[in-house]
């Protein structure tokens, strides 16, 4: 009788551990869910703010692209600045001889 019985309260402790065992295990599912969904949402808005900082970026580079042609350059420096290209007669050129730093 005495095995009866240890037979008799394993399988009661089995039978409550398996009941105890499913609620939490449908728990920790719900919860895996919640957090995948928080990271898929925010991995969609990191995407998102992803493409619109590409999007700034090749607009910039355009900007510089055009910011800094020759023609406007150029332009800038006659109009603006009064300069003009330098005639041969106006180039100076400067020799340092010896150990120059």
């Amino acid at each position: 009788m005495n095995k009866l019985t240890l037979r008799n309260f394993r399988d009661k402790f089995l039978m409550y551990v398996a009941a105890a065992l499913i609620p939490l295990l449908l728990f920790l599912y719900v919860f895996q869910a919640h957090r995948y969904a928080k990271l898929k949402s925010e991995v969609r808005s990191l995407e998102s703010k992803q493409v619109e900082l590409v999007e700034t970026n090749k607009k910039l580079i355009s900007e510089i692209s055009m910011l800094s042609s020759s023609d406007r350059i150029e332009y800038i420096a006659e109009h603006d600045l009064g300069m003009h290209k330098a005639n041969t007669d106006e180039i100076v050129r400067v020799e340092i001889k010896g150990d120059a730093k």
